[in-house]
């Protein structure tokens, strides 16, 4: 019983599972980088029925943006009215509006038990991907404030969530390209906070495990693999 005396947190129930799990892969691929990309894809696939569902309610939300546009134009003035209308049309579209944030819901408790994983795993520490990344445990060591190394000075004085490396920009991108494909939020409010969160993102994974950035860049680049096969299904048929 060695392993109880590893702080595997809140969520220990997914934190060693997915501990036992990336050490058997990186074992057989001899690279825990590698090894953190097959997980995702493992991921993907057990969470496909639930991500296939929301998408396909995603998709439908885009094609019914317009009709919805019409009802907060006509109802502008009465909010109540409005929001009826609205749910009155959901209901007979069967469409559930809340239903493209499940799979993001589902994704927190796996992110904070990877995160608890790279965190607290003596075997993560100086374990390498490739290229610039030598420890998956650490942020990434590059940074955009000296062209990633090309510009000769040191960016140590900056603080951590500037240290925008190449991982972390590379997951903002992915991030702001999956958004894309979501139907915008009716709400002008809602629509502008959703706008600013690959960027909040960037800024704050900065500071995380390269692995974690990894990880979060390639679970967006699978769904939105996903969410554009479903979104072509849908145009055929």
């Amino acid at each position: 019983k060695l392993d109880l005396s590893v702080d595997f947190g809140w969520f220990y129930f997914l934190t060693k599972p997915l501990f036992y799990a990336l050490h058997f892969l990186a074992s057989l691929v001899g690279n825990f980088g590698v090894g953190i990309i097959i997980l995702t894809i493992c991921i993907r696939i057990v969470l496909f029925p639930l991500a296939n569902k929301s998408f396909k309610s995603m998709n439908s939300m885009r094609m019914i943006t317009p009709e919805i546009q019409r009802i907060r134009e006509r109802y502008k003035d009465d909010r109540q009215r409005m929001n009826q209308e609205m749910f009155a049309m959901y209901k007979e579209k069967k469409i559930n509006p809340a239903a493209g944030c499940l799979p993001i819901l589902i994704q927190i408790p796996i992110f904070f038990a990877l995160y608890k994983v790279l965190f607290v795993s003596i075997e993560m520490r100086h374990a390498p991907f490739f290229g610039w990344i030598t420890d998956l445990s650490a942020p990434d060591p590059t940074s955009i404030f000296n062209l990633f190394g090309i510009l000769p000075y040191s960016t140590e004085f900056l603080p951590p969530f500037l240290q925008l490396g190449v991982w972390p920009i590379l997951m903002g991108i992915s991030m702001f390209l999956q958004m894309r494909l979501n139907p915008a939020p009716p709400d002008p409010i809602q629509a502008k906070v959703f706008q600013f969160m690959p960027l909040f993102f960037t800024f704050l994974l900065a500071t995380f495990p390269a692995g974690l950035v990894i990880y979060w860049t390639w679970n967006n680049l699978l769904s939105m693999a996903q969410q554009w096969f479903i979104m072509k299904r849908v145009e055929q048929s």
